[in-house]
Order: structure tokens, then sequence, then C-alpha cells
């Protein structure tokens, strides 16, 4: 056998590789018109503000008033009680709308009807009108009086506001209690647990992460709403603020003073709104999102560390 002797074969270049993409951002010219043109506008109102007849110097004399203080106060009296009534009425209504009794379902689907297919306003004057129709208002031996006596204008704003939140909130309510599969009620059920105590214990907790984001939305509607009870002689934040403008002639700087407190209440319940969101958000997702103080302490302590490093 002949030996066959292996030549030494030059080694391969390996292919080039593909050439690098320079990617290249798209332009948007538009966001840069629409940009623009939104500066242009918020510099016109900013101009005809300033060039207006306006006593701005009024706004921080007024600001901490007594009796805007005290309106500020009513204001969030009014706004608690009337939610404290709208979320109790809202969970039994919500409970009665899911009942399979149809006599309560139905009352509970007539009150909705009635009290969300009316103005806030007009359910006001209503309350305040009673007056009218009923002279005295006669509860057999637990309390008999005038009916005027009876329904002041305090008494008028709380009803009118609880009783019409209250059927907002039995929609949300129902819409949180709905969304709890069902398989949790038949388990509880299956380990002896009664409906009531099945609710308390389990499809209510469950169900607070989907109704607490627009309960917070209805106390920061509620906060704005109030407003509306100066037309039944209540005197809160607005009416105070109108009776100081109308006696010392700075009416539109006093209306501006009391939207500028009315910022403020709502940014304060705003914070706590997203807060109260994240501690009924923990069992939905693993890991929470960092809160805009985490991320401005990461961002400060990044840049703390890249100054070392450079030091």
């Amino acid at each position: 056998m002949t030996d066959i002797k292996k030549t030494d074969r030059p080694a391969e270049t390996p292919p080039a590789g593909p050439e690098a993409i320079r990617a290249v951002p798209v332009r948007h010219y538009g966001r840069y018109v629409a940009a623009v043109v939104a500066l242009g506008i918020l510099g016109l109102l900013i101009w005809a503000f300033a060039g207006g007849d306006i006593n701005w110097g009024a706004i921080p004399d007024y600001f901490f008033n007594d009796r805007i203080l005290t309106g500020v106060r009513e204001t969030l009296l009014l706004t608690v009680l009337s939610m404290l009534i709208g979320i109790v009425g809202g969970i039994v209504l919500a409970v009665m709308r899911l009942s399979k009794n149809p006599v309560t379902s139905s009352i509970a689907w007539f009150y909705i009807w009635f009290f969300r297919g009316t103005p806030v306003l007009v359910q006001l004057f209503v309350w305040f009108n009673l007056g009218f129709v009923f002279e005295y208002i006669n509860l057999g031996p637990i309390y008999k009086d005038e009916w005027s006596d009876f329904m002041t204008p305090f008494l008028t704003a709380l009803l009118g506001l609880g009783l019409n939140e209250a059927a907002y909130m039995a929609e949300i309510c129902r819409a949180g209690l709905l969304a709890v599969d069902e398989g949790q009620t038949e388990a509880a059920h299956a380990l002896g647990m009664s409906h009531s105590k099945t609710l308390r214990r389990i499809v209510i907790p469950q169900a607070m992460r989907v109704i607490v984001p627009p309960t917070g939305n209805e106390v920061i509607n509620m906060l704005k709403t109030t407003s509306l009870v100066a037309a039944v002689q209540y005197y809160e934040l607005l009416r105070f603020a109108q009776d100081i403008g109308t006696t010392s002639g700075a009416t539109v700087e006093m209306l501006f003073l009391a939207a500028a407190w009315y910022l403020i209440l709502t940014s304060i319940l705003s914070v706590g709104q997203y807060y109260i969101e994240r501690y009924y958000a923990r069992g939905s997702s693993r890991q929470l999102p960092p809160t805009p103080w985490q991320r401005v302490r990461t961002h400060l302590t990044s840049l703390s560390s890249r100054k070392g490093v450079a030091a």
C-alpha cells in the first residue's frame, strides 16, 4: 500500500461579519411644533392674567384667614362624613343588588337608578325645600320637631351628598365583588363559613384591590362637589371665600384663593390614594414599582456614587 501524504491546507479566514447597522432615530417634527404651540398658548395665558386688573396681593393676605381656615375644616368634615355614608351605603346596596332575593335586588336597583339619574344640586334643593311639604317630622316617641329646625343646612348637605354618593359606591363595590373568582366563595362555603363571614373574610379583602382606585377618585370628586352646598346656605370653603370677596371687593381673587386650597387638598388626597393602592396591590404583583421618593433617593445615591468615582 502506498502512503498518501496529506498536504497542509492554508487556514481558511473566517467570513467577515455583517456590517454594523447605524440606527437613525425618526425625527418627529410634529412633536416640536406641538410643544411650541403649547408653550405659546401658555405664555399668552400668563401674559393675559399678568396684565389683568387682579390684586394678586390679596390672595396671600387672606390665605390663612380665620374664615378661610374654618371653611377648609368644614369642607374636609363634610367630605369625610359624606364619604362614610356613601361607602357604608354603597356596600349595603351592592350586597342587596347581588342578592338572589328579587325584592332586595329590585330596591337596590331602583335606588341606584334614581340617585344616579338626578343631579346632585337638584337633590340638595329637594332636601332643603321639603319644609314646604312636611311641616313637622314625627318619629313617634323617638323624635318630633318642626321640619325647618330639623333639616339644617348641614344635614341637608350631608344627606344630599352622602345618599347620592352611595349610589355610585354601590356600583364600584359591586364591580369589586364580581371581580373575585366564584371559586373563592365556593371553597369558603365548603369549609362551613356563612355567607356574611365569607364576605368579610374572603371576598371583600380581595375585592379591595379593585374598589380602592375608583373610591379614591370618588373622595377627590366629593371634596370638589362640596362646593355645591353653598347653594343651600351651608358655609364651607367656597361660601366663605365668596363672602370675603364681596366685603373686600376682591371677588375674583378670592375665587382663585379657593381654587388654590382645593388644589392643595386634592393633591394631599391623591398622595394618600397612591399609598393605599400600593398597600392593597401587594398580593397582585411580586414586586411593587418604586415610589416617587424611592426613585429620587435612588437617583441621589447614583449621583453621589458617580461623584465619588470621579474624585
